[in-house]
């Protein structure tokens, strides 16, 4: 293992990347000194070097070393690259991945995704030869994501843990900004649970929905949020802020012959007109009680809400549930979005899902959008709304505000 210090200032440029360290794992000799000039051209700070997976393994494990960047072969001997990645998300690294290889580029996708799924930001795969110009394009999407630092996972919530949180109301709505893809306009936002626990601080949803929804206590959850959102989108108005807020409503909620009654009621209650409200459904699970869902959907649509399928592409008959229900609104799921320029396949879903919300009637809206890439791939083929950390993280209501005045969209490609 051998490090190259190269001295450089931290101005956040791309001809100035001082103070990044990047591991370069790469088994043939002479490809990984090709990659390590490269990466001295750029003025990156720090570069070690690997010979094969297990060596950048250990390197990664060590508690004094900090790599921003790996950059992994996958065809390499003692340990290969995609057991490197799956070794790599083991152990809780949040060092963002570049992929190198001379394989084929289905099975450069394939492995992308993997890395994805596994927790892994991967930034991108190039074909060898690595040059400079190649590596700058993906060093540039690491330095466009916000850095979110995440508090370490304590053990797995109790029952009793999130009961408690549901009649102490310490569930809050955290909004993230959608924005219009072609007048960089804000046009709305999405309502996220979160929890307040006393030790562990903000707890996201993957720790509660689960358990509220097997013991039946999903609705509590969307009250609460719902009111906090309708409040917030009220203010926002009287504010000058002309936006819609969308809220998830879970599939389980709509056998509830009364639920649209419902769902009017609090969002009159908070003083917001019904066609602020953008409701989304998840397809993540199958539709069971149609009928009762189908009436509670269209209801809510005769009542001036929008209806957003969610998560477009990943559950359960997609087309049958966008043919039978009255939705205004198709999200497109991150896992199509991320780096849809660079993966064949993955552009195919996304642009055939923005190409059926198009023929439809209706808004499609990118979720995941991450990088300026991933932005100016989307409007490159005319999708309506993006969301993401490249526009900004989910956020608490009181920051929300000051967040919008400030907003400037980035500017045009040259």
């Amino acid at each position: 293992m051998t490090p190259h210090g190269i001295p450089g200032s931290r101005e956040n440029t791309l001809t100035d990347l001082g103070g990044l360290s990047v591991l370069v794992a790469e088994d043939h000799d002479f490809q990984r000194q090709m990659l390590v000039q490269a990466l001295r051209s750029l003025r990156v700070g720090l570069i070690s070097e690997a010979r094969d997976g297990m060596e950048a393994l250990d390197h990664l494990k060590r508690p004094d070393t900090r790599t921003d960047i790996t950059i992994c072969d996958l065809d390499m001997p003692n340990m290969d690259g995609m057991e490197l990645i799956r070794r790599i998300s083991e152990t809780g690294t949040r060092s963002s991945l570049i992929l190198t290889s001379a394989l084929d580029r289905t099975l450069i996708a394939t492995v992308g995704t993997m890395a994805r799924d596994y927790g892994i930001r991967l930034l991108g795969a190039i074909e060898k030869p690595v040059t400079p110009q190649k590596l700058q394009t993906l060093i540039a999407q690491h330095l466009s994501i916000p850095q979110v630092l995440e508090e370490p996972r304590g053990p797995r919530l109790s029952s009793d843990e999130i009961l408690a949180a549901i009649e102490e109301e310490r569930f809050e709505a955290f909004f993230q900004p959608k924005v219009d893809l072609h007048t960089g306009l804000l046009v709305g936002a999405e309502a996220l649970a979160r929890m307040r626990h006393p030790q562990r601080g903000i707890v996201g949803p993957s720790e509660f929905i689960g358990l509220l929804e097997e013991h039946g206590l999903i609705d509590r959850l969307t009250w609460i949020i719902l009111r906090q959102a309708s409040s917030a989108c009220a203010d926002w108005l009287r504010n000058g802020l002309e936006i819609t807020v969308s809220v998830n409503l879970s599939l389980k909620s709509l056998h509830d012959p009364t639920l649209a009654d419902q769902v009017t009621q609090i969002v009159r209650t908070s003083g917001l007109d019904t066609v602020h409200v953008v409701l989304e459904i998840t397809e993540s699970a199958a539709m069971a009680d149609v009928g009762h869902a189908l009436e509670n959907l269209a209801r809510l649509r005769m009542k001036g809400f929008g209806l957003s399928i969610d998560d477009f592409g990943t559950g359960y008959a997609s087309l049958q549930q966008l043919a039978r229900a009255p939705f205004t609104e198709l999200k497109i799921d991150r896992s199509f979005v991320a780096n849809a320029s660079q993966n064949p396949r993955r552009n195919v879903m996304l642009e055939s899902s923005n190409e059926l919300a198009r023929r439809l009637g209706l808004k499609s809206v990118a979720e995941g959008v991450e990088t300026r890439s991933d932005w100016d791939h989307l409007r490159e083929i005319d999708c309506s709304v993006a969301q993401g950390y490249f526009i900004a993280k989910p956020m608490p209501a009181a920051d929300f505000l000051g967040w919008a005045r400030t907003w400037r969209p980035p500017s045009p490609k040259p």
